[in-house]
């Protein structure tokens, strides 16, 4: 990405602009973006369900907590300031599972917190469903751009979304 001028860190920039302390990097790959988290001093959990994956991002970053786990029912035993799914994490998800996904990953959200998603789409309809399934998870839509550089403006087949955790004080994770 970056030989060809583009920003191979523009997630891990879109979430720092929120100043997190802690982020989980769910459906996580092999780390680029949970490591470049980590590498700008912010304490990163990354989960995948991918156990080669999580041997490659293991492999290139020990320190990090990594989990081989599904997002529908991971429990890492924390909650976080920042949940991160990017790289097209839930049009990835099994079909029908992506309203327990968010559900999950909002318990792994401490009030207040963030789940920033990004993911093409090709229409509203996901969108809408997405946007659905977060506020049934209690979470409300704060933002949402083109790109992961902020780009309101884009040709409509890709979305950034910042969902924000409302509840005053929410179930841990479990």
């Amino acid at each position: 990405m970056a030989r060809s001028g583009d920003n191979p860190h523009g997630e891990a920039d879109f979430v720092e602009r929120y100043a997190p302390s802690t982020v989980l990097d769910a459906g996580c790959g092999t780390g680029r973006v949970g490591i470049e988290l980590h590498r700008r001093g912010i304490d990163v959990v990354g989960v995948d369900l991918d156990a080669g994956f999580i041997d490659h991002a293991r492999a290139k970053a020990p320190e990090v907590e990594w989990h081989h786990a599904d997002l529908a029912t991971v429990d890492v035993g924390r909650q976080f300031d920042v949940v991160v799914a990017a790289g097209n994490v839930m049009i990835f998800l099994a079909p029908g599972t992506e309203a327990a996904v968010l559900a999950n990953l909002a318990r792994h959200l401490g009030p207040g917190g963030r789940l920033i998603s990004g993911f093409q789409v090709e229409s509203a309809d996901p969108l809408r469903a997405f946007d659905r399934d977060a506020t049934d998870a209690g979470l409300e839509l704060a933002e949402r751009y083109g790109t992961w550089a902020g780009a309101e403006d884009s040709d409509g087949r890709y979305a950034v979304s910042v969902h924000v955790c409302r509840r005053e004080e929410g179930p841990r994770a479990h």
